[in-house]
Formats: C-alpha cells, structure tokens, sequence
C-alpha cells in the first residue's frame, strides 16, 4: 500500500495519506483565527447550570460518548488529545480512536473492556512485545491467554475468547502475519492488530478485516523520542466503552503529549518513507556481511531492522558511536538495543526462543541519518575493517534486497521490558 493510496471518505472528500497526516484534527483552524493547533491545559472546565452538566455526566456514563458542548474534566475529554483521536482515527481508516498514556495504558484498556462483557480468553500470537507477552500471560487483569500460530487460530478460540492479537511486523523478530486471513479466521472474533512497527503509512489493519488497532504512539507517531502515548482505532461503539475505561483508570494522554502527537503525525508519511529506504539499504548490506548470521527485514518493509550476529551482541551494542544504543523506536535517530536483554528479558527464556528471539539477535530502529554514515558504524561496531560490500554473507528472512522505494510504501538484576 504506497502512501498517496486515497483514504476511504470522511467528512471531507476523499484525499491521499500524505494530505490527511498535514490537516487531520485540524479541519476547523482556519475558522477559528488559528494556523497552529491549540494547546488546552486546563483539568477543569467552568458551568453555572449544574443541571444541565448531571445530564451530560450521566449521558456520559451511559453511552461513553464524547460529551456534547465544552469540556467538563480532563479525565473525560481533552480538546488537544481529541484532535490527536480524530487524526489517526482518519489514517487508520476507522470512526474513532481513543487515547491513552502509554501504548500499555492503551493495551490494558481493550482487556478491561472485554473483560468487562464476561470475555477473558485471548488468542495470541507471538512474538509480542516484551510486556504485552507479560501482561497477558501472568494474568495481571484477570485474563487467560492461548498462545498459538495464526494457523491454530479458529482453533483456540473458546465462547469465552474475547480478542485475538497479533503484532506484525513483530516485534523483534519483524515476523509477518496475513490479517486478512487471520480476520478470516476469527470469525466473529475482534482481531486486535498491534500496528506500531507499521504505522498506518504501510497497512491499515481495519481494511484487511482487523476491528481494532493498536499502537505504541511513543514511537513512530509521535517520531522524535520526546512523548508518550498510546492509542486504540475502532469503531464508536467499542470506543464509547474506551472512553469509560479511560475514565475510571485514570489512564488518560496529557495534552501536551496529544499536541505533540498531532504535530508528529503531520511528518509520520515523510519520515517513515525516508527511514524505510536507508533500513532496506542497510538490511541488504548486512545480509552480505560474513560477521551477520541472518537478517530479518519485513516483506512490507519499514524502518526496522533485526540481525543477529557470529560474534558478542554486547560488544556491538557498546561499540557504536553514531547509533545510540537505547531501547524504544521510531525516532529521528538510529536506535540498536538488545531484546533478550531488554524489551524481551521478562518473557521466559523458553518461549523467548521458541518465538525466534534469540540470544545473538539485535534490534536496530533506523532514524534519518545519511544510510552511509550509519553503516561505516555498524560495521566498525561489528568489528572493525572496511564496510562489506558483497560476498555470500547472511542467511535472510524476507527480501532485504528489495529497492527502497518498495521498502518506503512507495517500518543484573530484576526482569525488564522496555519497547
């Protein structure tokens, strides 16, 4: 899916990705006086008919509804981090989107929700993300998870199986699933797509049959290592029972991270092209590299590469200097972390392996530097010598080859997970 593709309609006529991540949330500036969005801080909001604000409490509490007229408490509803939810709602193709905190705010709130229905089992694919695998599976909320392969779906799923999830590309091993045929599987299932490492400039999970999606706004959405968030797109009615959950959680998005958010949508398309061509440049280079074991890059593309090496992954991760060794993705800046270590330590060692996430793997986010730059890095970090310019090299899972338009969209001590 290129990204001038045409979104489906909404309340202006239809127009390309690129133009909905500049205006999206922004359609009434130019009637109000203003060019840049407004930034509303306030936690409170004045009324003088208490009547009146009861009826709209209640409604609220009834329907979960964004409330009609002024705002009446942040915990409810925030105009800044609305604008943000109308934005993304429009890129990912759906009616709504809510806003949290944190991607893991934003993750425990659709389990809430289910929850809340009587549905407790989840059907899950892994690999996941670090603290998504834990959540589910130490049963913090009450929640019962079946792990599987998206072929053992259909057969999972239990009258009380309340969500399916999967993360593609995954993270770390940036492992594939079809969501067509997964969403074929679930029947009348919610498929839950974990859509950070994409982005809605690479799929749009909702078209492929997915009813929510999810992301980690701290990373690509945002896109400059400076804010955290998370949101959920779906339809109105799973996104009135959202906005509940958010509101008796407390788990809400401050509104200078909702502005912030907004702001980093507007260059989301920009940005995720660039990056895509110099990972897809740097995954062939290191697929010919002899100190590479195997390269792993998404057929779909994107700015995330995976790699693991011969050698010491931890002499790597304290050898580069231009690439910043830290954990998160997304950013303006090439980022390298170690999963066993990191984002994945606090999954078991057992299943961290069986979902491919080895003990030699490395994770790199790909930022914006110039692509040679960042290679005469890795390859000194890899060991030194000249760059590699070909040779047999390494083992590759999906075509790191492929040119870079295609590869734009033309993305001791205790247990830690960190994204």
């Amino acid at each position: 899916m290129d990204n001038e593709s045409v979104l489906p309609p909404s309340t202006t006529p239809s127009r390309a990705l690129a133009t909905e991540a500049v205006h999206a949330g922004r359609d009434d500036l130019a009637a109000l006086g203003l060019h840049a969005a407004p930034i509303d801080l306030s936690t409170t909001y004045p009324s003088y008919d208490s009547r009146a604000e009861a009826e709209r409490i209640d409604a609220f509490a009834t329907t979960g509804a964004r409330p009609d007229g002024p705002p009446v408490y942040a915990r409810l509803d925030n105009p800044t981090t609305g604008r943000f939810e109308t934005a993304l709602a429009r890129l990912e193709s759906t009616a709504s989107a809510v806003a949290f905190a944190s991607g893991m705010a934003a993750l425990t709130a659709v389990l809430l929700a289910r929850a809340s229905v009587g549905l407790r089992h989840v059907v899950a694919v892994r690999p996941l993300y670090g603290c998504s695998d834990h959540l589910l599976g130490a049963g913090l909320l009450g929640t019962e998870v079946t792990w599987t392969d998206p072929a053992g779906i259909a057969e999972a799923i239990r009258p009380d199986t309340g969500l399916v999830i999967v993360e593609t590309p995954a993270n770390p091993t940036l492992a594939e699933v079809d969501i067509r045929a997964v969403a074929h599987s679930c029947g009348s299932v919610p498929l839950l797509v974990d859509n950070t490492f994409a982005t809605p400039v690479l799929q749009r999970p909702v078209e492929l049959g997915a009813r929510i999606v999810l992301h980690s706004a701290t990373k690509y959405l945002g896109g400059h290592g400076d804010v955290m968030g998370g949101v959920v797109a779906c339809d109105e009615e799973f996104a009135s029972l959202l906005r509940r959950v958010r509101f008796a959680t407390g788990g809400v998005l401050h509104p200078m991270a909702g502005y912030l958010l907004l702001r980093g949508l507007s260059t989301l398309p920009v940005r995720v092209r660039a990056a895509s061509a110099s990972a897809a440049e740097l995954a062939r280079r290191l697929s010919a590299d002899p100190r590479v074991a195997r390269v792993h890059y998404p057929e779909i593309g994107g700015a995330m590469v995976s790699f693991e090496v011969y050698g010491d992954p931890h002499r790597v991760i304290a050898a580069v200097r231009l690439i910043t060794p830290a954990v998160s993705l997304g950013s303006v800046d090439t980022l390298i972390q170690h999963p066993a270590s990191i984002s994945h330590r606090i999954v078991d060692e057992g299943d961290r392996h069986a979902s491919g996430v080895g003990d030699r793997l490395l994770r790199m986010s790909v930022g914006l530097e110039d692509v040679e730059d960042l290679w005469a890095d890795l390859c000194q970090a890899l060991g030194g010598g000249d760059p590699v310019r070909g040779g047999a090299g390494a083992r590759v899972n999906a075509r790191p080859a492929r040119t870079a338009a295609a590869a734009a969209g033309s993305a001791p001590g205790s247990p830690r997970a960190v994204r």
